[in-house]
């Protein structure tokens, strides 16, 4: 599915015809303070508004919404007034303020029946068009794929923005948005409907409609061509793997930068059987290479001048007859060789395929991306990925991809000593350590066992900013949230740009 439009309007706020006109609302050291947009709504009101809402107890506080009837002083019945925060923060945190302030006041006016919204918060130059723009479109999601009763219907949007300031920019928030709402449509999607074969078609659907070239490995190749890893994870369900490569060829593109994106459609664990309250959200151990598929869509629409290989390591990690066991040695693509210690650590083995295969397209820079462990819950929380790397400067710049798209992230190390607890008396390197400490940092150290010699290369763990458990809030839903498909997009920008 694609997000819902988005049209562009110089319509007066006062005018246009909605069901509820949006304005924001900044923290303001003695209460609330209207925020740009919002001039010839406060006006129609005669100048009163700010005090209508501090009766009505709002504090301008981070996706604050607060409800005005307009009683005729507009043409839309309605006025959400929505907290933009303190609004005192850099221009990053302003632009993630403003994205969140858009999505909740969207969420809010939600319904079974459709609704014009019209968008009055500050578009006053096009980082901030967008910000509105793209916060308003991923407001407005929601999976109704499996709801039998009545369906949520989408919000017709309209954003209220002076003529050329916002055309390009409101076009890259719906390229974006469309991304975003295909991972989470994706990683929403039951894991009975959604496995290894059908991500793979609906990953071939993709490339068709957006103009990459796209290869998949089906079973039989992936034995015959030594991909040891994705074979030996997915051999114990009955639905086989794949390893889908896509590409594409930038405009006048000097350099190359591969995404590679673990895809278990489900973890169970193998025979290292995870609890059964752990398997519950496990149907998003696929985020990453949802995130690498969405994030090549959104680069063929935005045509950066820069080569994209995005590789989707596709398995389902199932405790059938034939599954892999603790103790079994694997040959990884271009063979080295893994002792399988625990089956549960199992993205790192294909993940290990595509990072090794990655070496034939000659990258200038590797990005990988993966739901990969719990100790990155543990050190990060929720909302923020842990970004490791061979070189400094490559995770550095991914972090600050990462925050300038508007997403959490925070650079980890990669300790050395933490290394010798892979090493295996029977195999080149075993895929977990016997200490529990660092997990997520031990995960990084495998996976850069398997980088193309001389290649940068980051690794971005997104276990815990993938999938929101708990109540939405600003522009994120409850269930996949799309997460590192707009630093994977802003990457591929940078590296064309020459700035990564």
């Amino acid at each position: 599915m694609t997000a819902t439009p988005l049209t562009l309007s110089q319509a007066d706020p006062r005018e246009v015809a909605a069901d509820a006109v949006i304005i924001g609302v900044l923290q303001g050291a003695d209460g609330p303070v209207l925020a740009a947009g919002a001039e010839q709504v406060d006006a129609a009101f005669g100048g009163g508004l700010t005090a209508t809402l501090v009766t009505l107890g709002a504090t301008g506080g981070q996706d604050e919404v607060t409800r005005v009837v307009s009683a005729g002083h507009l043409a839309a019945p309605l006025v959400v007034a929505v907290g933009m925060g303190e609004g005192n923060g850099d221009a990053q945190a302003a632009a993630e303020s403003l994205r969140r302030a858009a999505g909740a006041a969207v969420r809010s006016l939600a319904g079974p029946r459709q609704r014009r919204i019209a968008i009055a918060l500050p578009a006053e130059d096009p980082a901030q068009a967008e910000a509105a723009a793209l916060g308003a479109l991923l407001g407005g999601y929601w999976f109704g794929r499996y709801h039998t009763g009545e369906q949520q219907a989408a919000p017709e949007l309209t954003l209220l923005a002076a003529g050329g300031v916002a055309d390009a920019a409101a076009a890259r928030a719906q390229v974006l948005a469309d991304a975003v709402t295909l991972v989470r449509d994706l990683v929403n999607t039951s894991p009975s409907d959604l496995y290894p074969e059908s991500f793979a078609a609906r990953a071939s659907e993709v490339a068709a409609a957006s103009g990459l070239t796209v290869e998949v490995l089906d079973e039989q190749a992936l034995r015959a061509g030594g991909y040891g890893g994705i074979s030996g994870v997915g051999q114990g369900s009955v639905h086989p793997p794949r390893l889908v490569r896509l590409a594409y060829a930038g405009p006048a593109a000097s350099k190359t930068v591969v995404f590679v994106g673990k895809g278990i459609t489900f973890d169970s664990g193998g025979l290292s059987l995870k609890p059964a309250k752990g398997m519950e959200a496990m149907k998003s151990d696929m985020s990453g290479a949802a995130a690498v598929l969405a994030a090549l869509q959104a680069i063929a629409a935005l045509k950066p001048a820069v080569n994209v290989v995005g590789y989707l390591a596709i398995a389902e990690n199932m405790p059938g007859g034939t599954a892999q066991r603790p103790s079994d040695v694997i040959t990884i693509y271009g063979g080295k060789t893994v002792e399988v210690l625990n089956t549960d650590a199992e993205g790192r083995l294909v993940m290990a395929d595509a990072l090794a295969r990655s070496a034939e397209d000659s990258p200038d820079l590797v990005i990988d991306v993966a739901t990969l462990t719990g100790a990155q819950l543990i050190a990060l929380g929720t909302r923020v990925s842990g970004v490791m790397g061979n070189d400094d400067q490559a995770r550095d710049g991914v972090v600050s991809a990462a925050r300038r798209a508007g997403e959490q992230a925070w650079p980890m190390p990669l300790p050395e000593e933490l290394r010798k607890g892979l090493d295996s008396s029977v195999a080149d390197i075993a895929n977990v350590a016997a200490e529990r400490n660092g997990g997520m940092l031990v995960a990084g150290l495998f996976l850069r066992e398997f980088v193309p010699p001389g290649v940068r290369w980051a690794h971005v763990d997104i276990a815990g900013p993938a999938f929101h458990e708990g109540e939405p809030y600003g522009y994120t839903p409850k269930g996949g949230t799309g997460a590192a498909v707009r630093m994977l997009v802003q990457v591929a920008s940078d590296v064309a740009d020459g700035r990564l």
